[in-house]
Formats: structure tokens, sequence, C-alpha cells
């Protein structure tokens, strides 16, 4: 994903190539942060009133000042204005906020834009290939341990990076965690969702991210006629699902076509489910 803007919270927009960060940062140096993404289509971020809602969840489990909601308004603000919207119509907007220079009381903030990738784009209709792979935890064991940071989209994404690497180096383009136990988590960066006679199942939030997109979900599904449920899920469900999928901002639903090299089915709510979940103009 190329940066093609960048805006600070006053709304300026600057050029993606110049540093605006100190090299001691602790954001760079450490991870010390947090960011949230969003999808943006049609001239107008979505979601935006919740992802910086999350935004600022994830600051206080950090213990970091409350995200300047104004100004992270002000430089969605100026992207989207300045946007090329019939190159690009899609975009990918990244909020960072970090705990700024070691010894000083000055976090930073500012927020990058990026085309929606080829590989995003194709992963909504030709899906996934996964790998199931243990993270090592029980979120129940997790959640009440803050310095493990449950539930915080925080800058320290090595682990999620090297699980989507290790995914590529061995024949499959994402990853489904789960507990040593067996429970299934979420994807690095997408929850999960499965078809199991016709309900639709997504596990808790024992120590997994809020996804944004389960929570439209669930808000909307009953009046389409779809039945969601959050339970506890095994990774043996996913051998009997009539589906699964990934969900994330960007990618929105990207069905999943292999668990561990097994071809999975294609589910009959898979339609109505990315008709539901798809942004529309307004």
């Amino acid at each position: 994903m190329t940066i093609r803007m960048l805006a600070l919270l006053d709304g300026t927009l600057v050029d993606p190539t110049i540093p605006i960060v100190r090299a001691d940062d602790q954001g760079v140096v450490r991870g010390d942060g947090v960011f949230d993404a969003l999808l943006a289509s049609f001239g107008r971020a979505h979601h935006l009133d919740e992802h910086l809602d999350r935004l600022a969840a994830s600051a206080r489990i950090l213990q970091l000042p409350d995200p300047d909601d104004a100004g992270y308004r002000r430089a969605v603000d100026a992207i989207l204005g300045a946007w090329d919207w019939d190159a690009e119509p899609e975009a990918v907007l990244r909020l960072i906020m970090t705990r700024g220079p070691e010894g000083l009381d000055e976090p930073n903030g500012w927020v990058m834009a990026a085309p929606l990738d080829a590989t995003t784009k194709r992963e909504r209709t030709d899906g996934v290939r996964v790998l199931v792979l243990d993270r090592g935890f029980e979120g129940a064991d997790v959640a009440p341990l803050p310095w493990l940071l449950p539930g915080a989209k925080s800058l320290s994404y090595g682990i999620n990076m090297a699980a989507k690497r290790y995914a590529k180096a061995n024949g499959a383009d994402d990853v489904i965690f789960v507990t040593p136990s067996g429970s299934l988590l979420e994807g690095p960066t997408s929850s999960v969702v499965l078809d199991l006679d016709g309900v639709l199942v997504t596990p808790p939030l024992d120590g997994i991210l809020r996804s944004i997109t389960i929570a439209e979900l669930l808000d909307k599904a009953p009046a389409a006629g779809l039945d969601v449920r959050v339970v506890p899920l095994h990774r043996d469900d996913l051998a009997r699902a009539r589906g699964v999928w990934l969900l994330s901002s960007g990618r929105i639903v990207a069905p999943v076509t292999h668990i561990d090299g097994a071809d999975m089915p294609v589910s009959p709510l898979g339609e109505a489910l990315t008709d539901l979940l798809t942004p529309r103009p307004e």
C-alpha cells in the first residue's frame, strides 16, 4: 500500500516522503502508540465516529492522552477534499498516534491515506486461503491482564505481520488465530465469521479487538433477515461450517476458500452478507 497523502492534525497536507517524527519517537523505536484504519469511498470516510472511538479506547489501554478528536477530523477532511475520487474510488485512511519522544509529554498524531490495493480488492471476490495458527494464549486468560494490551490496536504489530508472512511463505494468504485449546480468535487484521447451519456466528471479544465491521453486521442483520450470534467457537467448527469469511474495514467481506489446504464450501449466505456490508453512495 503506497501512501499518497499525509495530513497533520491542524488539517495541513504535507509531502508523505518528508519525515514528521523524531528518530527517538517511542512509536518508532518501541512501537509505543496506537492506530486505527478505515475505508473511505464516494468522498466520505465510513464509520469515522466508531474508528475515532476505538482509537481513543486503544489510547486509554496504553495510558496515552486522549487523542485530539477534532484534529483527526480536520486531517481526515483535508484528505477527503484533496483525494482524486475518480482516479482512485476507494482509499484506506490510517489514524496514527505515538507517545512521542522519550522524556517529553508530546504525543504525535497524523492521518495517512493510500489507494485500496489490488490484492484486497481481489480477495473480496476471489477469496482467501488461510492457515490456522496458534496465538499462544487463551483469550479469557489475557482479557484481565492490561499489560498485555488486550483489545488495543497498538503499533506493536510485529506478530500479526509475521503471521501473514508465514502464511504467504506456506501457500496461503492469511491466518486465523486459535488459542492453545483450539478456541477461534481472529485474523491478524480481520474478524472471523462462520455459517453454521444457516446461522452466522463470530467469537466473543475475550482477548481480541472490537470489530467495527462485526458491530455493523450485528446492527443490520435483523432487518436483512440474517441470524447473527456471538458464541464461543472451536477450530473444529471450521470443518463443519457451510462457509467462512474474514471481515475488516478495508476488505469488507472476503470468503475463505481453503483452510490448511482443504477446500471450503461456498455459503448460500455469502451474497447477502456482502451486500449488507458493502458501502453505498449516500
